[in-house]
């Protein structure tokens, strides 16, 4: 079997674009894979215009090899742009080997080790206002999630860190006093704050019992996990903009987070999402896959987390199959909070390309924060 041809879909799903890889071989079976990198699209697409003509002739099944040569071969080593393409062919190959052998991805990752894979949703905009924030959460803990999540609230495009943290702390208690203890709080802060005030905040919540904090600092300086680590007592996660294992490894090894975020259509795709996940084992790290994208993504992070021993939980924005149906009309089940195993080869999906072309790449920019002093801040 050889490699014929690899195709960018960059698809408008309604509120912002998801960019899905195909790769075709010359025995008619073909693969799908999602990249990350929201709002850079354009720029992945080039990467895999660069990637081609290494790829057109070579044997799908030695991924290994593959992943190697894409993340090695252009003398610079990968980066996020570069990683986020080699993640969407990683993840194509992966399907076709497991469509070639006729199993789902799980069976070639060492067969489950669980039943189902329990997931969090994502309640989303609510600002500084908590009483909107607690009837999300009540409609999600009355759909079947056992979880919640929101992020750092922001009063429209200004994010002041010192508002924001007394509006989370607001939030923190009344969403536990409303759900109850069998419902997991998890809360992304988008890595918006700087050291003194994730310290307060945390503090703060506590008594909460935060299933985690996720990415209460920037990534650009993973040392700064090292001051923040022994000065809190609540479980930190992070990672979901790191592109390699090399990217985790301090995390990992100086043990600064409690899970790892690894994003599977940044980091490489599946191949290196395996070794991250072999290593965060050693140190008793829990896998919660990063999956803020499409079908493809959710679908990629099922097949590893129905395989991985050290896992924590999916990120699910919204239920499967409720998000571009016609260009992908065979989705993993939802039922009850968790996504339940796929029985198909491979990813264990469908893919539309015809449909995907219905829904042509529109130019977007993502959200943009400033202070109030006028200065720029994370989104």
């Amino acid at each position: 079997m050889k490699i014929t041809n690899i195709e960018c879909y960059p698809v408008w799903g309604g509120f912002r674009n998801f960019l899905f890889v195909v790769v075709d071989t010359d025995e008619g079976i073909s693969g799908v894979g999602e990249a990350g990198i929201t709002g850079r699209e354009l720029a992945v697409i080039g990467v895999i215009e660069h990637f081609k003509p290494l790829l057109i002739g070579q044997d799908p099944a030695r991924i290994e090899h593959i992943w190697q040569m894409l993340f090695r071969g252009g003398f610079f080593p990968a980066q996020r742009i570069v990683t986020s393409a080699i993640a969407a062919i990683d993840i194509a190959l992966w399907d076709i080997k497991g469509k070639t052998l006729n199993v789902p991805i799980y069976e070639l990752l060492g067969g489950r080790v669980r039943d189902k894979v329990v997931c969090y949703p994502h309640n989303v905009g609510h600002g500084m206002e908590v009483q909107s924030l607690v009837e999300s959460c009540l409609q999600t803990k009355e759909e079947g999630w056992k979880f919640v999540r929101w992020g750092l609230p922001q009063d429209g495009d200004i994010l002041e860190p010192r508002q924001s943290v007394l509006a989370s702390i607001k939030q923190f208690h009344a969403v536990r006093e409303a759900v109850g203890d069998e419902i997991e709080l998890t809360f992304d802060v988008h890595t918006r704050l700087d050291l003194p005030d994730v310290v307060w905040l945390c503090r703060e919540i506590e008594s909460t019992r935060p299933y985690f904090i996720e990415d209460p600092l920037r990534c650009e300086n993973p040392n700064s996990f090292k001051t923040l680590r022994p000065r809190v007592h609540v479980p930190i996660a992070a990672g979901e903009q790191f592109n390699s294992k090399w990217e985790f490894r301090e995390m990992i090894e100086e043990e600064w987070i409690d899970y790892a975020r690894v994003d599977l259509c940044i980091a490489g795709g599946i191949t290196e999402a395996k070794k991250i996940m072999g290593w965060c084992e050693t140190h008793y790290i829990k896998m919660v896959v990063h999956n803020p994208l499409g079908p493809i993504s959710s679908a990629a992070c099922l097949q590893l987390n129905l395989a991985c021993p050290n896992f924590g939980v999916q990120e699910q924005p919204r239920k499967t199959g409720t998000v571009l149906t016609d260009v992908v009309p065979v989705q993993p089940e939802w039922k009850d909070g968790y996504l339940l195993p796929p029985t198909r080869p491979g990813l264990g999906i469908e893919f539309d390309r015809e449909a995907a072309k219905k829904h042509p790449f529109q130019m977007a920019e993502l959200p943009h924060l400033r202070r109030l002093d006028g200065s720029v801040t994370n989104w």
